[in-house]
């Protein structure tokens, strides 16, 4: 059974905090803050897609 949940019981993802200008050194750290960023947002955009497939008209 494929039951939809309501917002209350599933809420909408939350979107990463962008890092600020001080928290990169600039120095070409392997994985710099940017980098971790990225891969939280792309996360959150996969996460935020199926939130919306399972509450159509929910914004």
């Amino acid at each position: 059974m494929n039951t939809l949940l309501a917002p209350d019981d599933d809420p909408r993802p939350i979107a990463p905090e962008p890092p600020l200008p001080s928290d990169c050194c600039n120095s070409g750290c392997p994985i710099c803050v940017h980098d971790l960023y990225a891969e939280q947002l792309q996360h959150y955009r996969e996460q935020l897609a199926a939130w919306e497939a399972r509450h159509p008209g929910v914004e």
